[in-house]
């Protein structure tokens, strides 16, 4: 007698796909056209649909506009990160200029970092609004209601 089991596909962790930008509905297509975040001309340039699942990257008119409150939020998280972990390995002092060195080390590190950055918070702002779907090879995405084609990028 043979035990015949199917294989167990176990759906991606939802922070690991979300930090390698995939698709929240199915946790395994890119969501944007470059793999390349430093590709500037195409940074924030996403697929109209994910590649393997079809849901729309562009989920109505003006969607991405709060990714500007995320993004802002990455970006203080990072700059206290780097405020504690200058503090713990450098420290500060009034009597030098320590601190001063640090705010333009921060400052340069934000500036490398925002490409990356700007792909994450579009990524969060997406899996927050898209719901993970096991079984998304059955169930087609669902239609858009508030999508007016004539407003969508092109």
């Amino acid at each position: 007698m043979t035990n015949k089991t199917q294989p167990t596909t176990s759906a991606p962790h939802y922070l690991i796909s979300t930090l390698d930008n995939r698709c929240p509905r199915c946790r395994t297509g890119k969501i944007f056209a470059s793999g390349n975040p430093y590709d500037l001309k195409n940074t924030v340039k996403m697929n109209p649909t994910c590649p393997v699942c079809g849901q729309p990257t562009e989920i109505e008119v003006g969607f991405y506009y709060g990714t500007g409150y995320v993004s802002y939020a990455l970006t203080v998280a990072f700059s206290v990160a780097t405020f504690v972990a200058w503090w713990v390995l450098i420290g500060f002092s009034t009597e030098d200029n320590r601190f001063f060195y640090w705010l333009g080390i921060n400052a340069v590190l934000l500036i490398v970092c925002q490409p990356l950055l700007m792909r994450l918070s579009r990524s969060l702002w997406l899996s927050w609004f898209v719901k993970y779907e096991p079984n998304w090879k059955q169930n087609p995405p669902e239609g858009l209601d508030r999508v007016i084609e004539d407003q969508m990028e092109s």
